[in-house]
């Protein structure tokens, strides 16, 4: 069984055991415009929570994502360099960035479920 937790940057982490798939909400994509480019970062890399992690460019900007949580990267979603525009057509499924090995689970914690993801959003 997976949770998925939210950060406050609109990524998300949807944990299976001790792996999180990393990637931004649809929310994020959406404000972003098209995707046009993202640089991931290398496998073996040591994440910190809320550090870079990947950067992500679109037809308006460029952008850093950060780590929701500590960890190594143990995969990264190589299909998004020939077609970026996944990320807009499916944010939370195949467009995802990055795969860690959590370091710390109780990082977790101080991320937002759904429901609290969703309030968020109402405050933008």
């Amino acid at each position: 069984m997976s949770i998925t937790r939210y950060t406050k940057d609109h990524e998300y982490i949807r944990v299976e055991g001790e792996t999180g798939t990393v990637g931004i909400t649809d929310y994020a994509q959406s404000q972003l415009g098209d995707v046009v480019f993202v640089e991931l970062p290398a496998i073996g890399k040591a994440l910190t929570k809320g550090g870079e992690a990947a950067v992500v460019e679109s037809v308006k900007a460029a952008s850093e994502i950060y780590a929701p949580v500590s960890g190594e990267v143990v995969a990264v979603n190589e299909a998004l360099a020939e077609a970026p525009g996944t990320v807009n057509e499916d944010a939370a499924g195949k467009g995802w960035f990055l795969q860690i090995k959590l370091a710390d689970a109780k990082e977790l914690d101080g991320l937002m479920d759904e429901a609290g993801y969703q309030d968020f959003l109402k405050t933008l």
